[in-house]
């Protein structure tokens, strides 16, 4: 007789080869097909708000593994608040104006740029960035991203457009919206200003150079009769000497008079003297005085290039840190520079075009592109006898975030949002208190950059994007705007977007009674400048949260990569404080940045760039969103072909356990079949207690965010838990049982939970896996159409039982030793398989009384054909447990014969004439 056909083996068509690049297309399909995020919206009505706001990636090419970690992130903390009990709608969002659509169009037209009109030109950049947004909707939804797809937000629609000129009026009708020529950094590539978010800092060579400014006035001071006397600044821009306007000193420092020979004496700070001597090469040197700062105040000395006078001034900015303690002052090439100038009525010089040259009124250096003019300025003060020295140092400068080039501080016309008139400054930190950061350095980090940023420049001299709507008077350039204009533009933006401030003329926006409230005139002059981008995505809290009916203000949570401190949670925190008062998320949580598995950012010039789409054709996006779930992402992430590989292998396991569970579940009905706790063995209870533990802690690691804490509980417990423990000792009970005993039905029970439970769990992040088990397990009346319609499992308390726990993890300890005995017994030779022998067991006397109530159940625990125990005996020849004390393991061949249907060697084998070759045990079970 073929026994093997009187087994109760798994059954299944659930496929142990995941094929997911195949299949996952087919499982988005069917999930539009069947409407589930409708379904789930719907199922959803009533419950409270769960709200992460999408901060908006940029419409502008293919997306990348940053863009991918991002975005599967917020999938994995959506979905997971969706499975909480939440109404989590999630509206994606795309950023649609500025500088790298204008220059991909740019490229585009070529020559005939020349050719085209402003609105043109704009209606190009808005046909650009449509496109990327159907491409990168798709790659997103490919991901497995759910979310409001047909109805995202786009920064170019009309009604946001609308909202963003409506947002920035705020600030010019409270007067915090001002224009004043003020240094800036200014890209003369892109020919545009630059906000603090969109500068990079990169090491850059520089020259530094030490330089004479002859003092002109007599401060009094006797050690100086009769001197040459020479104020010595350092500066590492030379192309900002020709706008040097004052030379700075510290109000509290000491300065030395050091006499160098030939009736010459330096001016620098005390405590720096020595260090510059020696980079003068100057050893003969005396200071034959000390004089306090202040004495030089209000005087003047000769500027070394021209016949002009340089101030000199005091600062608390200057500092012993390098230099000599005397600064080089352009109020119009330096925030600090330009600051202490309006203390002494200096003007923001700035004699440097929009293509950072010289204007014409430059002596000697007219035209010349500023760096490249550095070595003309060091040669003219040489031959004028300023250079005291000379040496190249690298440090790190200013570079622009789109062309990567180094930018210039340049004094322009430019409009800002005050951060101290209306106290901006103070109510942000304020609110910042308020917000829970995720991890707790973010607060540190925006904290400082609130604190010590500048006023917030928010105009650019560019063609896409939403224009700065303000008005100048035409007679004495004053400011002209007032609600009734802010209700005009926004209703025509809200019909025929922003390209309609382009089309009309300023007096199509204004009342016929529209005068100037300064002069009087009735003629005005629209502005030009369109807004900082960061405006644009910053006041989506407005354009989104509070506009749309299914979304709340302020969101639950902000989350994007460590970078947006400076950036979106800034521009958004600085625009809902100045005109809402409060910051418009409760949350905000921050990721690290892709990197190879040597820690490298990607590149393309080192090869190690990864594409998502090169990941998902080879993988399925579900090992991407495994990838992601098993990074502390707080962290940079690491990821590389070795990485992915063995996700890959992780996720086999998991799917693997989940087949098992399914092929054993076959013949079994929840409603019929279910065996009640109480009538269960003890390790299939103690099987129902570790999986509480598994619930509670992947409930907390959602709650948390600590997804990394999911994957690994996850992945332990399927390979530890199951399949190395409690599965393993099962397949002896589930294929050799009568197919409805009880025993068989209790495992079915305990194993059908699980899986109920291991499922709901990982959906969130293997969501197609997920939902593909999903479909098949058994049957029951209020089961889902779709996993993701369900909620998180939640733990039973009578289920959790820490004595019975502890009674079986020593039994395990055990299992580990006797597997050990058993290994060492199979490379002797003495068996072969496990089932091959049986082993006696010598314990101490209080693991004695452990074992002792499931001796009955050892052999099936250890997987052998017999196990005996004995109380503190020494077992000759046997294996010694190192790590249990007392613990004596005796290995021995079987000496019964086979069962040729459980492989168990039993007394039993042959006593039944009819059935010789079986044991009783599954004579009884046939």
């Amino acid at each position: 007789m073929d026994y093997k056909k009187t087994l109760n083996l798994p059954v299944t068509k659930f496929p142990m080869k995941a094929n997911l690049a195949r299949r996952e297309p087919d499982q988005l399909e069917s999930w539009k097909e069947s409407c589930l995020y409708d379904k789930i919206r719907n199922a959803s009505n009533g419950r409270e708000m769960f709200i992460l706001h999408d901060g908006p990636p940029y419409a502008n090419g293919n997306i990348h593994i940053g863009t991918a970690l991002n975005k599967i992130l917020k999938d994995i903390i959506v979905r997971s608040r969706q499975m909480s009990g939440f109404d989590a709608v999630y509206v994606p969002g795309w950023d649609c104006h500025g500088l790298p659509i204008e220059h991909n169009v740019d490229k585009e037209l070529g020559s005939k740029k020349k050719d085209i009109s402003q609105t043109d030109f704009r209606r190009l950049c808005r046909s650009y960035a449509e496109k990327y947004v159907d491409i990168q909707r798709e790659e997103f939804k490919r991901l497995g991203v759910m979310g409001e797809w047909d109805n995202p937000y786009l920064t170019m629609n009309y009604n946001y457009e609308s909202i963003i000129a409506r947002e920035c009026c705020k600030f010019a009708l409270d007067n915090s919206l001002f224009r004043s020529k003020k240094p800036i950094h200014w890209c003369c590539s892109c020919k545009t200003a630059l906000a603090e978010a969109e500068i990079e800092h990169h090491d850059e060579p520089s020259p530094s150079i030490f330089v004479k400014f002859p003092l002109i006035d007599d401060p009094g001071i006797t050690a100086l009769k009769d001197k040459k006397v020479n104020l010595i600044i350092w500066t590492t821009t030379p192309w900002t000497l020709p706008a040097n306007l004052a030379v700075a000193l510290h109000p509290d420092f000491v300065y030395a008079v050091v006499e160098t020979g030939d009736d010459e004496v330096f001016i620098l700070a005390k405590d720096l003297v020595d260090g510059c001597m020696k980079i003068f090469g100057i050893s003969d040197f005396s200071i034959i005085a000390e004089i306090d700062a202040k004495k030089f105040e209000h005087k003047k000395c000769r500027h070394p290039l021209y016949n002009r006078e340089s101030l000199i001034i005091l600062a608390e900015h200057v500092t012993l840190d390098a230099g000599t303690g005397c600064v080089h002052t352009a109020p119009g090439h330096g925030r600090e520079d330009y600051e202490i100038g309006l203390l002494y009525d200096l003007d923001p010089y700035s004699p440097v075009n929009e293509k950072g040259c010289f204007t014409d009124d430059v002596e000697f250096f007219k035209g010349q592109f500023v760096f490249k003019a550095n070595n003309g300025i060091i040669d003219k003060l040489k031959e004028t006898g300023a250079l005291v020295a000379q040496e190249s140092i690298s440090h790190s400068y200013p570079h622009c975030w789109r062309c990567k080039r180094p930018v210039i501080f340049r004094a322009t016309p430019q409009w800002f949002i005050s951060m101290d008139k209306t106290g901006l400054r103070e109510k942000a930190l304020d609110e910042i208190d308020r917000v829970e950061w995720i991890p707790a350095w973010g607060r540190e980090r925006i904290h400082g950059m609130i604190k010590n940023r500048p006023d917030w420049c928010v105009s650019r001299q560019r063609a896409w994007g939403v224009p700065i709507t303000l008005f100048y008077c035409e007679k004495c350039e004053s400011v002209f705007i007032n609600h009734e204009t802010v209700n005009k533009i926004s209703e025509l933006f809200e019909k025929h977007g922003a390209d309609v401030w382009f089309e009309k003329q300023a007096e199509e926006f204004l009342s016929q009674d529209a005068v100037c409230q300064k002069c009087g005139h009735n003629k005005f002059v629209k502005e030009t400048d369109i807004l900082d981008v960061w405006f644009d995505s910053g006041v989506s809290h407005a354009a989104v949260l509070e506009q749309r009916s299914n979304l709340k203000w302020p969101a639950d949570l902000y989350l994007e990569g460590s970078d947006q401190h400076r950036g979106w949670f800034h521009s958004s925190l600085l625009t809902a404080v100045g005109t809402r008062g409060r910051a418009p998320y409760k949350s905000v949580l921050t990721h690290g940045f892709v990197v190879d598995a040597n820690g490298r950012k990607m590149s393309k010039s080192i090869g190690n760039v990864i594409a998502p789409k090169k990941v998902i054709d080879r993988y399925g996006a579900e090992i991407l969103r495994l990838w992601v779930s098993a990074s502390d992402y707080r962290d940079d992430i690491r990821i590389s072909e070795n990485i992915l590989q063995q996700l890959s292998d992780s996720y086999r396991r998991i799917r693997n356990t989940c087949r098992f569970m399914l092929g054993n579940l076959y013949d079994y009905d929840p409603k019929t079949d279910r065996v009640p706790y109480d009538s269960m063995p003890d390790i299939d209870k103690f099987a129902l207690h570790k999986l509480q533990g598994l619930i509670e802690k992947t409930l907390k690691a959602y709650e948390t965010f600590e997804f990394h804490v999911i994957y690994h509980t996850l992945y332990n417990y399927c390979t530890l838990d199951l399949s190395a423990f409690y599965l393993d000792i099962l397949k002896d009970r589930l294929y050799t049982s009568r197919p409805q005993s009880i025993e068989r039905r209790s495992a079915q029970t305990v194993m059908y939970i699980m899986l109920d439970s291991v499922i709901r769990i990982m959906a969130p992040i293997l969501s197609f896996t997920a939902e593909e088990v999903w479909k098949f397990m058994p049957d029951i009346k209020e089961k889902e159409s779709s996993v993701h319609l369900s909620s998180l499992p939640k733990a039973n308390e009578s289920w959790k039982n820490e004595k019975l726990a502890q009674k079986w993890e020593a039994i395990i300890r055990v299992r580990g030793e006797v597997t050990k005995a058993l290994e060492e017994a199979r490379a002797k030779k003495k068996i072969g398989h496990s089932l091959d022998a049986v082993v006696t067991i010598s314990a101490n006397e209080e693991l004695y009384e452990e074992l002792y109530a499931y001796e009955e159940d050892l052999r099936t625990i250890f997987i052998i054909s017999g196990a005996s125990l004995i109380k503190g005996e020494k077992l000759d020849k046997a294996y010694k447990s190192t790590d249990i004390e007392g613990l004596d393991i005796l290995v021995e061949p079987a000496s019964s014969d086979k069962c040729e249907r459980c492989w168990i060697h039993d007394p039993s084998v042959g006593l039944n004439s009819e059935r010789p070759t079986i044991c009783s045990r599954c004579e009884k079970a046939l």
